[in-house]
């Protein structure tokens, strides 16, 4: 009892140091500085319009909700590519998971967001206009055009540390430590983060999830002197799940809720809190050959997905007429051997 009452004084200490520290202007809320850990990992996810939190069931809950870990009986690999905005960003996911002891699991993994080659130009002549013509030193007349100098990277990095536990037969939660850098050309920045999840199974067949991102509020400090925090976004929603035969259905729905004033940025949204929706679903035969449908915030998502002994492959597409289209393949192999099962 007198141990929770201390690990309570300290949280609330450390909301009093970053409400004060916030006030004193030393930290800027970054409203869009997470957004590359909100976009999710896993093509099965993406395939189901992006609603996993409830879901549960392999290695990538790790990142959606880390209670879900609970569920593995085997040690697990994930591995994902994906190609946004018509090639032009680059998105992978590497994770390896491991149940351990009769009630939890634990798991490392690694997200990485960037755009590569990105060319940093000059003018030939600085002091005269863009494609004004001017005269060299030796007379000679050009026109002034810009060059390419160097090329630069804008990538971000997070590394999680995840254990999910579950201490009752129909509860089971879970936590991540995540290690965030951020690069922009010679620019760099390190974070330090924690999510926090819960897993609900009120009866057979369905499951419900909330997972807190950012939950203490993730600093972010640039070696520019700059602070960001990255204030907590509310993860939440259910999976219902039904066998026919040799069918099974899984439909599922995700709400992300968060506190940055975003408005036109979101679908539905009233004062500082915003509501964005994710719906899926998802059809497998035999657990063999899946085929799944979804909205991702509004945005219609397909996916299929194959099993073969041990390892499995997923593939999910988002159509975007405005900013292209974007493609996300993912591998999971599972270590199904008995001296390796929980």
């Amino acid at each position: 009892m007198k141990r929770n009452r201390y690990l309570l004084l300290y949280f609330f200490l450390f909301l009093a140091v970053v409400a004060s520290s916030v006030q004193a202007g030393s930290f800027v809320i970054a409203k869009y500085g997470g957004d590359f850990l909100a976009i999710g990992v896993g093509a099965r996810a993406l395939g189901m319009g992006a609603a996993y939190v409830a879901v549960g069931q392999d290695g990538i809950a790790a990142y959606w909700n880390p209670a879900g870990l609970t569920q593995l009986n085997y040690p697990q690999i994930n591995a994902m590519h994906s190609e946004r905005f018509a090639g032009v960003v680059k998105y992978d996911y590497l994770g390896i998971y491991l149940p351990y002891g009769p009630t939890s699991t634990v798991g490392i993994s690694f997200i990485r967001l960037g755009v590569d080659d990105i060319p940093i130009t000059a003018l030939n002549n600085p002091d005269v206009p863009l494609g004004a013509e001017y005269e060299d030193e030796y007379g000679n007349k050009l026109r002034n055009t810009p060059y390419i100098t160097r090329w630069v990277n804008d990538a971000e990095y997070a590394g999680f540390f995840s254990y999910g536990y579950r201490f009752c037969p129909k509860w089971m939660i879970g936590a991540n430590v995540k290690l965030i850098w951020k690069t922009v050309g010679d620019n760099s920045a390190w974070g330090l983060g924690f999510d926090a999840g819960m897993l609900y199974n009120p009866i057979n067949n369905l499951q419900l999830g909330v997972n807190i991102q950012d939950f203490t509020t993730t600093l972010v400090a640039w070696d520019t002197g700059r602070n960001e925090l990255i204030i907590p976004n509310l993860k939440w929603g259910g999976a219902y799940s039904l066998r026919f035969s040799n069918f099974g259905v899984i439909v599922a729905a995700d709400f992300d809720t968060r506190f940055e004033k975003r408005k036109f940025a979101a679908q539905k949204w009233l004062g500082p809190i915003s509501v964005d929706f994710h719906y899926g679903a998802e059809l497998n035969y035999k657990k063999i050959i899946y085929g799944r449908i979804g909205s991702d915030v509004g945005n219609f998502t397909l996916g299929a997905g194959i099993q073969l002994p041990k390892l499995k492959g997923d593939l999910a597409f988002l159509p975007r007429n405005d900013l292209g289209n974007t493609w996300r393949l993912s591998l999971t192999l599972t270590i199904e051997e008995e001296k390796f099962k929980r």
